[in-house]
């Protein structure tokens, strides 16, 4: 794995990064900042939000600053307010230690005069929204005759966006030998067409597949009638008792609705969309990064170019008609490295609409029966006794005052105390799923007697028994997580290059099975990626890792997994977990 200082980083953003806590680039920041840094073509880079793009294009660019020089050398064009704010931020950070270095964001909803006051003074750096931008050319108080590079970040978004016309009207602003970088997540035939119109022969980086979703992120979906989907969407979010979710919604007045019920029905949610004022959009914006809220509601003009942490959940409340903003919505969850889900609920109706979008994601979506309420309260309870698990415990602090509960307490035995516990949380829960209706399941597969029955395999085959032999010179490893679980080979790379410490693992030979999976190692890698892959979690499932023996039966073994699996589909009765573990 390279460093920064490999790809050619000066000693003076290094130490910026090394403060920052970044220790190995992400691959898209591999691929493009020695490009950037070595050659002085165009490069158009595909990439998802959250795989280091800011980085990837800020580091090179920030080399390239003559700190001494007041005038414009570089304008970076982002489509909302929110991505133009992150991304000045983070060249700030970059470059703290480069003195006489200015960056400015400029965008709409705030002083126009503070801005001209800040260009007059004289910076480096732009990072504009298009729309504020036009107005400052406009009155002539941007000067974009110096710029030596431009960058286009969130380029398809800002077409869905309609701001063309306006780049066309900033890029008439600016020196025809420039260097031009556009970063975008899709490449529809818009964005082919300002590369053909603006750029000269690009070099292009794709990093993942074209047009497709973050690799980490699991499409799941629900198919029921359009009355219920309200009551499916609070489903959902109660399944999910850790949920840091967005849910989109097509319009405005939806968008409001669909808030103002979830908040009367007392989840920690709200609004946002087009109708706010800017100040309104900041206060919700705030209190969705600080985790005041657990579910933001948005359109998606609004969401454009958000950059939140560590987001779980992605909820269509319904899909879109393009399958690029169902790219986006995707990829907000599963960011950096780390898991995600993107849940569509649907009608009969939008079937052809998802199977449309698979095709272009290149991923298959897992259907899912809407979860029952047993199912629900059950996964709660356990996630309460998970945190009492895990919680800290402070005896110096709280055991003065445990002998004054623990008498007025003690005509209760455990028991009890442990049902007035769970009582004194999900009585709420309780009564609300006591008479709750029955939500219909609109089943997607096929009638029996229109499939084709599979023979029934009783005993592995040569071909699955030859799956457990490794290579010469290699350790076969088998990991309890498979395709079933919605495990694939880029899931398989990325757990190792971020759990397993040391030099990068050399992975040869990939066996994706149901439910499991084998992979072939250096020998002396396979200790220390069994032991940094033991315990750790796949969308909540714990692994076992283990170098793979030939004489064992791997799907029998995997039997008991696939039946809790199931669990998840209902298919175990109610509070059977529960039932196994007192046991």
């Amino acid at each position: 794995m390279q460093t920064f200082k490999e790809l050619g980083v000066s000693d003076v953003l290094l130490r910026a990064i090394e403060d920052l806590g970044f220790e190995h680039p992400m691959p898209v920041q591999e691929k493009v900042i020695p490009h950037l840094l070595e050659k002085d073509n165009d490069v158009i880079a595909l990439a998802q939000t959250g795989t280091g793009k800011t980085a990837a294009f800020g580091i090179p660019l920030l080399q390239r600053i003559d700190p001494d020089d007041y005038r414009t050398q570089a304008l970076i064009l982002s489509p909302t307010r929110e991505l133009c704010l992150q991304i000045g931020a983070d060249l700030a950070d970059y470059s703290k230690y480069i003195k006489g270095l200015k960056v400015l964001p400029v965008y709409g909803g705030s002083s126009i005069m503070s801005q001209i006051r800040a260009l007059r003074n004289g910076v480096q750096i732009i990072v504009a929204t298009p729309g504020r931008l036009i107005d400052l050319i406009e009155r002539k108080e941007v000067n974009l005759d110096n710029v030596h590079t431009v960058v286009l970040d969130e380029a398809d978004e800002m077409l869905n966006m309609g701001f063309l016309d306006s780049i066309d009207a900033i890029l008439a602003n600016v020196p025809e030998q420039r260097k031009m970088l556009m970063f975008s997540a899709t490449m529809p035939k818009e964005i082919s067409g300002i590369a053909k119109k603006y750029m000269h022969s690009p070099t292009e980086f794709v990093i993942g597949t074209r047009n497709s979703g973050a690799e980490n992120v699991r499409h799941i979906y629900y198919m029921v009638k359009a009355s219920d989907k309200y009551l499916t969407l609070k489903r959902v979010a109660d399944n999910s008792p850790n949920i840091y979710g967005i849910i989109f919604c097509r319009t405005r007045k939806e968008t409001q609705e669909i808030a103002d019920s979830l908040i009367q029905d007392g989840y920690n949610a709200d609004a946002l969309h087009g109708d706010l004022s800017q100040q309104q959009r900041d206060i919700v914006m705030k209190k969705f990064r600080d985790r005041v809220l657990s579910l933001l509601v948005a359109t998606d003009v609004a969401a454009r170019g958000l950059d939140v942490d560590n987001v779980s959940h992605v909820i269509n409340y319904g899909l879109p008609d393009d399958t690029a903003v169902y790219t986006h919505r995707s990829g907000r969850t599963g960011r950096a490295g780390k898991t995600g889900v993107s849940i569509a609920i649907i009608h009969s109706r939008e079937k052809g609409k998802l199977r449309e979008i698979e095709k272009k994601i290149g991923k298959t979506f897992e259907h899912r029966d809407v979860p029952t309420p047993d199912h629900i309260i059950e996964k709660q309870i356990y996630n309460l006794a998970d945190r009492l698990e895990r919680v800290e415990v402070n005896e110096n602090a709280i055991g003065r005052f445990l002998p004054g509960v623990e008498k007025k307490l003690e005509w209760l035995d455990g028991n009890d105390l442990l049902k007035r516990v769970l009582s004194l949380e999900f009585n709420r829960l309780l009564d609300y799923y006591r008479d709750a209706p029955e939500i219909e399941n609109i089943s997607d597969k096929p009638k029996k007697s229109d499939r084709k029955e599979k023979p029934k395999r009783e005993i592995p085959t040569n071909e699955e028994k030859d799956r457990r032999t490794a290579a010469r010179g290699m350790a076969r490893m088998y990991v309890s997580v498979g395709k079933r679980d919605g495990f694939y080979a880029g899931n398989l790379i990325d757990m190792l290059n971020h759990l397993v410490p040391g030099q990068r693992v050399d992975v040869g030979r990939i066996d994706l099975l149901p439910t499991y999976t084998l992979f072939d190692v250096k020998k002396a890698d396979g200790p220390r990626i069994a032991a940094a892959l033991k315990g750790a979690e796949f969308f909540g499932k714990r692994l076992h890792c283990e170098q793979a023996d030939a004489e064992k039966d791997y799907t029998r073994l995997n039997a008991k997994k696939a039946r809790h699996a199931a669990t998840e589909t209902q298919s175990e009765p109610p509070f059977a977990k529960f039932r196994k573990k007192r046991r």
